[in-house]
């Protein structure tokens, strides 16, 4: 029995023996795996570093190259002898504006069709002025900003694009026997304006002297912020975006659409702009009325319930929900404590960017005279021609696919209209409005 015991124990001893060399194998063969993915690990992350200061180094590159082209984007500069030949020696003839700044006429430069815009150097305006609207035109960029072309330093004369359907004060009193705006041509320049003053308050630049003479139209009847003579960049001390920023300066503007605040303390802050705004809503609503007073004439309205009967009387058609919400939301703009204003990004936007949305989705035709134009809401707003694959950003505006991919690849995070931060980078298909520019181009081929 005991050399049967021994021998058992003499195969486990074996077995375990077996079972031990198998195990330091493994045991070896782990050690080097592990060894391979520490080493593959290193590599990562040495990897994941220089990719990290490889995209460091490109952010520079092109931050060094906008920069770059921006400095390169100098307004072009013009004698006087080519403006007066421009204009015919000022001939009344080609005048297109008069104000208290001085006149503006059309002209030719250099084979362009241009709007040359004369200041009085003895008014309001004058030198400085002159080189505070040639400086903030240079630099700004956006789409609903006018284009600045040059200037004729020595006379104080600005040339920027010529825009063929003058003011937005000349088609509301139906200047030359135009044709009235539509409601939905109306909400589309509301919503353009809020747009780009977002963008310059995004930039802390308070524009100043908001009213419908320098908001200028396009041939689609395309809004063009111009007269930048006296707007200013504000500082940040507050966090409050009803409060942020404030220059103290002489007050200057408009009577009738100057802040209150403004015209009393000379602070000048961007809800000074918004009170501006929610005056030119009331004349968008209201038409040829004179602005001095219309606050309280619309409050009077809205208190006695009569709304419809101060609507400008050349639209037919206003539909009374919208009117009554643009009416509510220009007497909130209206204000007298700017800290009561509504703020353009989170509040004014949101209620009128579906109101846009909802004016470019349900009819292509306009009027009978603004269907002529390319409907604007075609037009992406980054390369500015019709789009053919329209997709919708984050920020609520559809863009051709491949210049907001390029935007979005280019490093941005912010919405190319607004300047604001985007909460994501998705963008989705716009089928709706990709067939109705297909449709509106098939009916201009018959």
């Amino acid at each position: 029995m005991k050399a049967k015991e021994v021998e058992n124990m003499s195969r486990q001893v074996d077995k375990v023996a077996i079972d031990l060399c198998i195990a330091l194998d493994e045991k070896s063969s782990l050690q080097m795996e592990i060894a391979k993915s520490n080493q593959m690990v290193q590599e990562s992350e040495q990897n994941m570093l220089s990719a990290v200061e490889q995209l460091d180094k490109y952010k520079m590159e092109r931050d060094d190259l906008q920069e770059q082209v921006s400095n390169t984007i100098t307004p072009l500069s013009f004698s006087l002898h080519e403006i007066e030949r421009a204009t015919g020696n000022f001939d009344p003839s080609m005048k297109i504006g008069q104000g208290g700044y001085g006149s503006v006429y059309r002209g030719f430069l250099r084979q362009t069709q241009v709007a040359i815009k004369t200041l009085i150097s003895q008014s309001m305006q004058g030198r400085s002025e002159f080189e505070q609207q040639v400086h903030n035109l240079s630099k700004l960029r956006h789409p609903n900003i006018v284009t600045l072309i040059g200037s004729c330093p020595d006379a104080c004369i600005i040339i920027y694009e010529y825009l063929p359907n003058g003011s937005l004060e000349d088609r509301l009193s139906c200047r030359d026997n135009s044709t009235p705006l539509s409601w939905k041509t109306r909400i589309r320049i509301a919503a353009e304006l809020c747009s780009v003053l977002i963008f310059l308050h995004s930039e802390s630049i308070v524009h100043g002297d908001l009213k419908p003479d320098n908001i200028l139209l396009d041939a689609n009847y395309v809004c063009k912020l111009s007269d930048f003579g006296i707007c200013r960049v504000v500082n940040r001390k507050e966090e409050s975006s009803n409060t942020r920023g404030c220059y103290v300066t002489v007050p200057k503007g408009t009577f009738g659409y100057i802040d209150p605040d403004f015209a009393e303390l000379g602070e000048l802050t961007p809800q000074s702009d918004v009170y501006s705004f929610g005056v030119i809503l009331l004349r968008l609503l209201t038409g040829n009325k004179p602005a001095v007073g219309l606050p309280a004439e619309m409050q009077k309205a809205l208190d006695d319930e009569r709304l419809i009967d101060i609507l400008d009387p050349t639209v037919q058609d206003w539909p009374f929900v919208q009117a009554q919400q643009l009416a509510y939301l220009a007497m909130r703009c209206c204000k007298r404590n700017r800290r009561s204003r509504p703020d353009l990004a989170s509040e004014v936007w949101r209620l009128l960017e579906p109101m846009r949305t909802l004016c470019d989705i349900s009819s292509f035709q306009v009027s009978s005279e603004e269907n002529r134009w390319t409907p604007p809401y075609f037009i992406c707003p980054i390369l500015q021609d019709i789009m053919v694959d329209p997709h919708v950003a984050a920020d609520g505006y559809t863009y051709e696919l491949e210049a907001v991919r390029g935007w979005l690849d280019g490093g941005h995070s912010t919405s190319p209209m607004t300047n604001l931060q985007l909460p994501h980078c998705n963008i989705v298909p716009n089928h709706s409005l990709r067939s109705a520019i297909q449709e509106w181009q098939q009916l201009q081929r018959r």
